[in-house]
């Protein structure tokens, strides 16, 4: 399994951003994926998840209404346009999904890509 994060960079406050994960080595479409984010200091933090099958939704409060989520199984990506980013979004991003093997799961992390929201 490979999850491959893209597209972060420097963005002023307001602006926007699309990240991208590109994914390989297990079905894409069977899974949910789930973008997290981890402030220098501070634990991980969950951000966004969709499903597999319905390409449910849902989000952490301080991202709602700003960030939206979705994924392309015929390009087995998923991604996380975030609008109106405000400087406390500066983090490094991560994607994640779990597979499960033999009724145990695994979770699987991407390298991460840096998001920088600033002036």
């Amino acid at each position: 399994v490979q999850l491959v994060e893209s597209g972060g960079g420097l963005v002023q406050p307001g602006g926007s951003l699309r990240l991208s994960c590109a994914a390989s080595g297990f079905t894409f479409s069977n899974h949910a994926m789930s973008w997290f984010r981890q402030i220098s200091g501070r634990r991980r933090e969950w951000v966004a998840v969709i499903g597999s099958t319905d390409g449910s939704t849902n989000y952490a409060d301080s991202v709602k209404g700003r960030f939206t989520i979705s994924r392309d199984n015929a390009k087995n990506t998923v991604y996380l346009q975030m609008n109106s980013l405000k400087p406390e979004d500066t983090a490094v991003y991560y994607c994640q999904t779990t597979t499960v093997v033999s009724g145990r799961g695994k979770e699987y992390w991407g390298q991460g890509t840096q998001v920088t929201v600033s002036s």
